[in-house]
Protein backbone atom coordinates (compact mmCIF):
# COMPACT_ATOMS: atom_id res chain seq x y z
CA UNK A 1 0.00 0.00 0.00
CA UNK A 2 1.14 3.56 -0.62
CA UNK A 3 -0.19 4.83 2.71
CA UNK A 4 1.67 4.52 6.01
CA UNK A 5 0.54 1.85 8.54
CA UNK A 6 -2.58 2.68 10.55
CA UNK A 7 -2.64 2.11 14.30
CA UNK A 8 -4.39 -1.24 14.79
CA UNK A 9 -6.08 0.13 17.92
CA UNK A 10 -8.62 1.73 15.55
CA UNK A 11 -9.71 -1.65 14.20
CA UNK A 12 -9.67 -3.33 17.61
CA UNK A 13 -11.96 -0.57 18.90
CA UNK A 14 -14.25 -0.77 15.84
CA UNK A 15 -14.73 -4.53 16.30
CA UNK A 16 -15.39 -4.09 20.01
CA UNK A 17 -18.04 -1.46 19.28
CA UNK A 18 -19.67 -3.65 16.63
CA UNK A 19 -19.72 -6.77 18.79
CA UNK A 20 -21.27 -4.82 21.68
CA UNK A 21 -24.40 -4.36 19.53
CA UNK A 22 -24.76 -7.96 18.34
CA UNK A 23 -27.47 -10.29 19.59
CA UNK A 24 -26.48 -13.00 22.12
CA UNK A 25 -24.75 -16.06 20.66
CA UNK A 26 -24.43 -14.62 17.14
CA UNK A 27 -21.64 -14.30 14.62
CA UNK A 28 -21.08 -11.86 11.75
CA UNK A 29 -19.20 -12.36 8.50
CA UNK A 30 -17.50 -9.73 6.31
CA UNK A 31 -15.93 -10.30 2.89
CA UNK A 32 -13.41 -8.47 0.76
CA UNK A 33 -14.50 -7.16 -2.61
CA UNK A 34 -13.83 -9.02 -5.82
CA UNK A 35 -11.19 -8.00 -8.31
CA UNK A 36 -13.40 -7.08 -11.26
CA UNK A 37 -12.46 -8.15 -14.80
CA UNK A 38 -12.37 -5.77 -17.75
CA UNK A 39 -11.82 -8.30 -20.56
CA UNK A 40 -9.13 -10.78 -21.62
CA UNK A 41 -6.84 -10.92 -18.57
CA UNK A 42 -7.29 -7.26 -17.57
CA UNK A 43 -8.81 -6.18 -14.26
CA UNK A 44 -9.86 -2.98 -12.57
CA UNK A 45 -7.64 -1.74 -9.73
CA UNK A 46 -8.65 -3.44 -6.49
CA UNK A 47 -10.79 -1.47 -4.05
CA UNK A 48 -11.35 -3.04 -0.65
CA UNK A 49 -14.86 -3.42 0.77
CA UNK A 50 -15.05 -0.58 3.26
CA UNK A 51 -16.75 -2.65 5.99
CA UNK A 52 -14.05 -5.32 6.33
CA UNK A 53 -11.45 -2.55 6.17
CA UNK A 54 -13.26 -0.59 8.92
CA UNK A 55 -13.27 -3.66 11.15
CA UNK A 56 -9.83 -5.11 10.39
CA UNK A 57 -7.60 -2.80 8.33
CA UNK A 58 -7.06 -5.70 5.90
CA UNK A 59 -6.70 -4.16 2.43
CA UNK A 60 -6.40 -7.32 0.36
CA UNK A 61 -8.63 -9.41 -1.89
CA UNK A 62 -9.99 -12.85 -0.92
CA UNK A 63 -10.12 -12.05 2.80
CA UNK A 64 -12.89 -12.82 5.29
CA UNK A 65 -13.45 -11.59 8.84
CA UNK A 66 -15.74 -13.41 11.29
CA UNK A 67 -16.56 -12.03 14.72
CA UNK A 68 -18.36 -14.17 17.33
CA UNK A 69 -18.05 -12.57 20.79
CA UNK A 70 -19.94 -15.34 22.64
CA UNK A 71 -18.12 -18.27 21.06
CA UNK A 72 -17.37 -20.88 23.75
CA UNK A 73 -13.98 -21.41 22.12
CA UNK A 74 -12.10 -18.21 22.90
CA UNK A 75 -9.71 -18.50 19.95
CA UNK A 76 -12.67 -18.30 17.52
CA UNK A 77 -14.16 -15.03 18.78
CA UNK A 78 -12.30 -13.05 16.13
CA UNK A 79 -11.01 -14.86 13.04
CA UNK A 80 -9.41 -13.76 9.78
CA UNK A 81 -9.22 -15.94 6.68
CA UNK A 82 -6.62 -14.96 4.09
CA UNK A 83 -5.50 -16.28 0.75
CA UNK A 84 -2.39 -18.34 1.45
CA UNK A 85 0.72 -16.61 0.21
CA UNK A 86 3.97 -18.17 -0.99
CA UNK A 87 7.16 -17.29 -2.85
CA UNK A 88 5.53 -17.78 -6.27
CA UNK A 89 2.76 -15.31 -5.46
CA UNK A 90 5.30 -12.86 -4.05
CA UNK A 91 7.25 -12.94 -7.34
CA UNK A 92 4.25 -12.55 -9.64
CA UNK A 93 1.87 -10.37 -7.61
CA UNK A 94 3.91 -8.88 -4.78
CA UNK A 95 3.89 -9.45 -1.06
CA UNK A 96 0.59 -10.52 0.55
CA UNK A 97 -0.29 -10.61 4.23
CA UNK A 98 1.10 -13.53 6.17
CA UNK A 99 -0.34 -14.45 9.56
CA UNK A 100 2.09 -12.28 11.51
CA UNK A 101 1.50 -9.22 9.30
CA UNK A 102 -2.25 -9.78 9.51
CA UNK A 103 -2.08 -9.54 13.30
CA UNK A 104 0.11 -6.43 13.12
CA UNK A 105 -2.44 -4.83 10.80
CA UNK A 106 -5.68 -5.87 12.49
CA UNK A 107 -5.02 -7.02 16.03
CA UNK A 108 -6.83 -10.30 15.20
CA UNK A 109 -4.84 -13.14 16.75
CA UNK A 110 -6.47 -16.12 15.01
CA UNK A 111 -5.66 -16.26 11.30
CA UNK A 112 -6.40 -19.17 8.96
CA UNK A 113 -5.77 -19.67 5.27
CA UNK A 114 -8.90 -19.45 3.16
CA UNK A 115 -8.94 -23.17 2.34
CA UNK A 116 -9.82 -23.83 6.00
CA UNK A 117 -12.92 -21.64 5.91
CA UNK A 118 -15.65 -24.27 5.55
CA UNK A 119 -14.20 -26.50 8.27
CA UNK A 120 -13.73 -23.70 10.80
CA UNK A 121 -17.03 -22.02 9.93
CA UNK A 122 -18.89 -25.30 10.42
CA UNK A 123 -17.58 -25.49 13.98
CA UNK A 124 -18.53 -21.88 14.69
CA UNK A 125 -22.01 -22.21 13.18
CA UNK A 126 -22.63 -25.32 15.28
CA UNK A 127 -22.32 -23.13 18.38
CA UNK A 128 -24.17 -20.06 17.06
CA UNK A 129 -27.90 -19.31 16.91
CA UNK A 130 -27.84 -16.21 14.70
CA UNK A 131 -25.72 -15.11 11.75
CA UNK A 132 -25.30 -11.48 10.71
CA UNK A 133 -25.15 -10.92 6.96
CA UNK A 134 -23.73 -7.76 5.42
CA UNK A 135 -26.03 -6.07 2.90
CA UNK A 136 -25.55 -2.65 1.29
CA UNK A 137 -28.46 -0.43 2.37
CA UNK A 138 -26.95 2.98 1.68
CA UNK A 139 -29.61 5.41 0.49
CA UNK A 140 -27.72 6.07 -2.77
CA UNK A 141 -26.83 2.43 -3.53
CA UNK A 142 -27.81 1.01 -6.91
CA UNK A 143 -26.10 -2.36 -7.36
CA UNK A 144 -26.30 -4.21 -10.67
CA UNK A 145 -23.43 -6.67 -10.21
CA UNK A 146 -23.30 -9.55 -7.74
CA UNK A 147 -20.63 -8.81 -5.18
CA UNK A 148 -18.43 -11.35 -3.43
CA UNK A 149 -20.36 -10.52 -0.24
CA UNK A 150 -23.68 -11.27 -1.94
CA UNK A 151 -22.44 -14.58 -3.37
CA UNK A 152 -21.13 -15.63 0.02
CA UNK A 153 -24.42 -14.70 1.70
CA UNK A 154 -26.39 -16.87 -0.74
CA UNK A 155 -24.07 -19.81 -0.08
CA UNK A 156 -24.15 -19.29 3.70
CA UNK A 157 -27.95 -19.13 3.98
CA UNK A 158 -28.34 -22.20 1.77
CA UNK A 159 -25.74 -24.13 3.75
CA UNK A 160 -27.16 -23.17 7.18
CA UNK A 161 -30.93 -22.60 6.72
CA UNK A 162 -31.81 -23.26 10.38
CA UNK A 163 -30.00 -20.22 11.75
CA UNK A 164 -31.72 -16.94 12.52
CA UNK A 165 -30.54 -14.08 10.30
CA UNK A 166 -29.76 -10.50 11.32
CA UNK A 167 -28.35 -7.49 9.44
CA UNK A 168 -24.97 -5.89 10.05
CA UNK A 169 -25.79 -2.75 8.08
CA UNK A 170 -27.80 -0.77 10.67
CA UNK A 171 -24.99 -1.25 13.21
CA UNK A 172 -22.36 -0.22 10.66
CA UNK A 173 -24.37 2.81 9.52
CA UNK A 174 -24.24 4.19 13.05
CA UNK A 175 -20.67 3.18 13.87
CA UNK A 176 -19.10 4.35 10.61
CA UNK A 177 -20.90 7.70 10.67
CA UNK A 178 -19.21 8.80 13.92
CA UNK A 179 -15.47 9.06 13.42
CA UNK A 180 -12.64 8.10 15.74
CA UNK A 181 -9.83 10.65 16.03
CA UNK A 182 -7.55 8.32 14.05
CA UNK A 183 -10.10 8.41 11.21
CA UNK A 184 -10.39 12.20 11.38
CA UNK A 185 -6.61 12.43 11.13
CA UNK A 186 -6.66 10.22 8.01
CA UNK A 187 -9.39 12.34 6.40
CA UNK A 188 -7.37 15.44 7.29
CA UNK A 189 -4.39 13.85 5.49
CA UNK A 190 -6.57 13.32 2.40
CA UNK A 191 -7.69 16.97 2.61
CA UNK A 192 -4.07 18.13 2.93
CA UNK A 193 -3.15 16.21 -0.22
CA UNK A 194 -6.14 17.78 -1.99
CA UNK A 195 -4.87 21.21 -0.92
CA UNK A 196 -1.50 20.50 -2.51
CA UNK A 197 -3.21 19.53 -5.75
CA UNK A 198 -5.36 22.67 -5.79
CA UNK A 199 -2.45 25.01 -5.06
CA UNK A 200 -0.53 23.30 -7.88
CA UNK A 201 -3.22 23.99 -10.48
CA UNK A 202 -3.68 27.63 -9.40
CA UNK A 203 -0.26 28.26 -10.91
CA UNK A 204 -0.96 26.09 -13.94
CA UNK A 205 -4.35 27.25 -15.26
CA UNK A 206 -4.39 29.82 -18.06
CA UNK A 207 -6.43 30.37 -21.22
CA UNK A 208 -5.92 27.54 -23.70
CA UNK A 209 -5.22 24.70 -21.25
CA UNK A 210 -7.40 21.60 -21.53
CA UNK A 211 -9.51 20.17 -18.74
CA UNK A 212 -7.68 16.84 -18.95
CA UNK A 213 -4.33 18.59 -18.54
CA UNK A 214 -5.58 20.02 -15.24
CA UNK A 215 -6.78 16.55 -14.23
CA UNK A 216 -3.27 15.26 -14.88
CA UNK A 217 -1.76 17.94 -12.61
CA UNK A 218 -4.06 16.88 -9.77
CA UNK A 219 -3.22 13.21 -10.34
CA UNK A 220 0.52 13.93 -10.27
CA UNK A 221 0.31 15.77 -6.96
CA UNK A 222 -1.99 13.18 -5.36
CA UNK A 223 0.19 10.21 -6.29
CA UNK A 224 3.41 11.85 -5.15
CA UNK A 225 1.84 12.28 -1.69
CA UNK A 226 1.00 8.60 -1.05
CA UNK A 227 -2.58 8.73 -2.35
CA UNK A 228 -3.89 6.08 -4.74
CA UNK A 229 -5.39 9.02 -6.62
CA UNK A 230 -8.86 10.50 -6.85
CA UNK A 231 -11.42 9.73 -4.15
CA UNK A 232 -14.08 9.74 -6.92
CA UNK A 233 -14.22 10.45 -10.64
CA UNK A 234 -12.99 14.05 -10.96
CA UNK A 235 -15.13 16.86 -12.37
CA UNK A 236 -13.16 19.60 -14.16
CA UNK A 237 -15.86 21.63 -15.82
CA UNK A 238 -15.02 24.84 -17.67
CA UNK A 239 -17.63 27.28 -18.94
CA UNK A 240 -21.13 25.90 -19.26
CA UNK A 241 -19.88 22.36 -18.55
CA UNK A 242 -20.23 23.39 -14.89
CA UNK A 243 -24.01 23.28 -15.32
CA UNK A 244 -23.83 19.51 -15.84
CA UNK A 245 -23.69 18.32 -12.24
CA UNK A 246 -21.77 15.13 -12.95
CA UNK A 247 -19.69 16.25 -15.92
CA UNK A 248 -16.70 13.88 -16.08
CA UNK A 249 -15.55 14.01 -19.71
CA UNK A 250 -12.92 16.67 -18.90
CA UNK A 251 -12.11 17.02 -22.61
CA UNK A 252 -12.71 20.70 -23.41
CA UNK A 253 -10.36 23.64 -23.77
CA UNK A 254 -10.53 26.35 -21.10
CA UNK A 255 -11.25 29.77 -22.58
CA UNK A 256 -10.46 33.30 -21.45
CA UNK A 257 -13.37 34.72 -19.47
CA UNK A 258 -14.73 31.34 -18.41
CA UNK A 259 -14.80 29.83 -14.94
CA UNK A 260 -13.69 26.28 -14.14
CA UNK A 261 -15.67 24.31 -11.55
CA UNK A 262 -13.61 21.65 -9.82
CA UNK A 263 -15.13 18.80 -7.85
CA UNK A 264 -11.87 16.96 -7.26
CA UNK A 265 -10.31 15.38 -4.19
CA UNK A 266 -7.73 12.84 -3.03
CA UNK A 267 -8.16 9.67 -1.03
CA UNK A 268 -5.70 8.52 1.60
CA UNK A 269 -5.67 5.03 3.16
CA UNK A 270 -9.16 4.46 1.70
CA UNK A 271 -10.50 7.60 3.39
CA UNK A 272 -12.01 10.23 1.11
CA UNK A 273 -11.89 13.97 0.92
CA UNK A 274 -14.38 15.93 -1.20
CA UNK A 275 -13.61 19.43 -2.48
CA UNK A 276 -15.29 21.87 -4.86
CA UNK A 277 -13.76 25.17 -5.96
CA UNK A 278 -14.48 27.48 -8.90
CA UNK A 279 -11.71 29.63 -10.40
CA UNK A 280 -11.38 32.03 -13.36
CA UNK A 281 -9.40 30.79 -16.36
CA UNK A 282 -7.89 34.26 -16.81
CA UNK A 283 -7.01 34.69 -13.13
CA UNK A 284 -9.67 37.39 -12.57
CA UNK A 285 -13.39 37.06 -11.89
CA UNK A 286 -15.79 39.43 -13.64
CA UNK A 287 -18.00 41.54 -11.38
CA UNK A 288 -21.00 39.28 -12.10
CA UNK A 289 -19.01 36.10 -11.47
CA UNK A 290 -17.70 37.61 -8.23
CA UNK A 291 -21.20 38.51 -7.03
CA UNK A 292 -22.52 34.99 -7.64
CA UNK A 293 -19.37 33.43 -6.16
CA UNK A 294 -19.61 35.43 -2.96
CA UNK A 295 -23.31 34.56 -2.64
CA UNK A 296 -22.46 30.84 -2.79
CA UNK A 297 -19.66 31.31 -0.28
CA UNK A 298 -21.97 33.09 2.16
CA UNK A 299 -24.47 30.23 1.94
CA UNK A 300 -21.66 27.74 2.58
CA UNK A 301 -20.41 29.62 5.61
CA UNK A 302 -23.86 30.03 7.17
CA UNK A 303 -24.90 26.44 6.35
CA UNK A 304 -21.76 25.15 8.07
CA UNK A 305 -22.81 26.77 11.34
CA UNK A 306 -26.06 24.74 11.30
CA UNK A 307 -24.30 21.36 11.43
CA UNK A 308 -24.57 20.85 15.18
CA UNK A 309 -25.42 17.87 17.38
CA UNK A 310 -29.15 17.19 17.45
CA UNK A 311 -29.92 18.73 14.06
CA UNK A 312 -31.90 16.64 11.57
CA UNK A 313 -30.47 16.39 8.06
CA UNK A 314 -33.79 17.04 6.26
CA UNK A 315 -34.62 20.08 8.42
CA UNK A 316 -31.11 21.43 7.86
CA UNK A 317 -31.65 21.34 4.10
CA UNK A 318 -34.89 23.31 4.43
CA UNK A 319 -33.01 26.02 6.32
CA UNK A 320 -30.20 26.08 3.74
CA UNK A 321 -32.88 26.55 1.08
CA UNK A 322 -34.01 29.71 2.85
CA UNK A 323 -30.44 31.03 2.84
CA UNK A 324 -30.11 30.33 -0.88
CA UNK A 325 -33.50 31.91 -1.64
CA UNK A 326 -32.36 35.15 0.02
CA UNK A 327 -29.13 35.21 -2.01
CA UNK A 328 -30.94 34.51 -5.28
CA UNK A 329 -33.32 37.39 -4.58
CA UNK A 330 -30.30 39.62 -3.99
CA UNK A 331 -28.76 38.53 -7.31
CA UNK A 332 -31.99 39.24 -9.21
CA UNK A 333 -32.36 35.60 -10.22
CA UNK A 334 -35.63 35.28 -8.26
CA UNK A 335 -38.28 37.85 -7.40
CA UNK A 336 -40.81 37.90 -4.60
CA UNK A 337 -43.55 36.49 -6.86
CA UNK A 338 -41.36 33.45 -7.64
CA UNK A 339 -41.08 32.72 -3.92
CA UNK A 340 -44.73 33.44 -3.08
CA UNK A 341 -45.95 31.12 -5.83
CA UNK A 342 -43.36 28.37 -5.38
CA UNK A 343 -44.20 24.67 -5.22
CA UNK A 344 -43.27 23.57 -1.67
CA UNK A 345 -42.11 20.20 -3.08
CA UNK A 346 -39.72 21.98 -5.47
CA UNK A 347 -39.01 25.46 -4.09
CA UNK A 348 -38.10 28.33 -6.39
CA UNK A 349 -34.41 28.23 -5.46
CA UNK A 350 -34.16 24.71 -6.91
CA UNK A 351 -34.10 26.23 -10.42
CA UNK A 352 -30.53 27.35 -9.68
CA UNK A 353 -29.46 25.02 -6.84
CA UNK A 354 -30.97 21.60 -7.45
CA UNK A 355 -28.80 19.25 -5.37
CA UNK A 356 -28.33 18.66 -1.65
CA UNK A 357 -25.95 20.69 0.49
CA UNK A 358 -24.35 18.05 2.70
CA UNK A 359 -23.67 14.32 2.96
CA UNK A 360 -21.71 12.11 5.34
CA UNK A 361 -18.11 11.49 4.32
CA UNK A 362 -15.43 9.04 5.41
CA UNK A 363 -14.39 5.68 3.99
CA UNK A 364 -16.85 6.39 1.19
CA UNK A 365 -17.25 9.79 -0.41
CA UNK A 366 -20.98 9.41 0.29
CA UNK A 367 -20.41 7.64 3.56
CA UNK A 368 -22.69 5.64 5.82
CA UNK A 369 -25.09 7.52 8.08
CA UNK A 370 -28.78 7.18 8.94
CA UNK A 371 -30.30 10.45 7.78
CA UNK A 372 -33.41 10.23 9.97
CA UNK A 373 -31.34 10.17 13.15
CA UNK A 374 -29.93 13.33 14.80
CA UNK A 375 -26.50 14.60 13.82
CA UNK A 376 -23.78 13.74 16.34
CA UNK A 377 -20.38 15.15 17.24
CA UNK A 378 -17.48 13.68 15.22
CA UNK A 379 -19.62 13.10 12.16
CA UNK A 380 -17.90 14.42 9.02
CA UNK A 381 -20.03 16.24 6.44
CA UNK A 382 -19.49 18.06 3.20
CA UNK A 383 -20.99 21.52 2.77
CA UNK A 384 -21.43 22.22 -0.95
CA UNK A 385 -23.94 24.83 -2.16
CA UNK A 386 -23.91 25.96 -5.77
CA UNK A 387 -25.59 28.29 -8.24
CA UNK A 388 -25.89 27.13 -11.85
CA UNK A 389 -26.60 29.60 -14.66
CA UNK A 390 -26.78 27.95 -18.10
CA UNK A 391 -28.05 31.17 -19.67
CA UNK A 392 -24.94 33.00 -18.45
CA UNK A 393 -22.53 30.19 -19.33
CA UNK A 394 -21.15 29.40 -15.88
CA UNK A 395 -21.88 27.60 -12.64
CA UNK A 396 -20.28 27.90 -9.21
CA UNK A 397 -19.99 25.29 -6.47
CA UNK A 398 -17.91 25.59 -3.31
CA UNK A 399 -17.37 22.67 -0.95
CA UNK A 400 -15.51 21.99 2.28
CA UNK A 401 -15.39 18.97 4.60
CA UNK A 402 -16.19 19.65 8.25
CA UNK A 403 -16.26 17.75 11.56
CA UNK A 404 -19.26 18.33 13.84
CA UNK A 405 -18.16 19.46 17.32
CA UNK A 406 -19.75 18.89 20.74
CA UNK A 407 -20.28 22.65 20.92
CA UNK A 408 -19.62 25.56 18.62
CA UNK A 409 -19.11 25.60 14.87
CA UNK A 410 -17.84 22.54 12.97
CA UNK A 411 -14.11 22.18 12.43
CA UNK A 412 -13.20 22.79 8.79
CA UNK A 413 -10.76 20.15 7.51
CA UNK A 414 -10.26 22.31 4.37
CA UNK A 415 -9.58 25.54 6.25
CA UNK A 416 -6.21 25.94 4.50
CA UNK A 417 -7.49 25.46 0.94
CA UNK A 418 -7.89 28.87 -0.73
CA UNK A 419 -11.50 29.89 -1.25
CA UNK A 420 -11.87 33.68 -0.96
CA UNK A 421 -11.97 35.57 -4.27
CA UNK A 422 -9.02 37.80 -3.42
CA UNK A 423 -6.78 34.94 -2.32
CA UNK A 424 -7.48 32.90 -5.46
CA UNK A 425 -6.83 35.90 -7.72
CA UNK A 426 -3.61 36.74 -5.89
CA UNK A 427 -2.31 33.16 -6.14
CA UNK A 428 -3.21 32.90 -9.83
CA UNK A 429 -1.42 36.16 -10.64
CA UNK A 430 1.82 35.72 -8.71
Amino acid sequence: MKYLPINKDLFIKNRKNFMAQMKPNSLAVFNSNDIYPVSADSTLPFQQHRDIFFLSGVDQEESILIVYPDCPKESLREVLFLRETNEHIAVWEGEKLNKEKAFETSGVKTVFWLQDLEKVLAEMMAYADTVYINTNEHYRAKIETETREARFTKWLLAKYPAHSVAKSNPILQRLRSVKDQIEIDLIQKACNITEKGFRRILGFVKPGVWEYEIEAEFAHEFLRNRSKGFAYTPIIASGSNANVLHYIENNQQCKDGDLILFDVAAEYANYASDMSRTIPVSGRYTDRQKDVYNAVNRVKNEATKMLVPGAIWADYHVEVGKLMTSELLGLGLLDKADVQNENPDWPAYKKYFMHGTSHHMGLDTHDYGLLHEPIQANMVFTVEPGIYLPDEGFGIRLEDDVVVQESGEPFNLMRNIPIEVEEIEDLMNQ
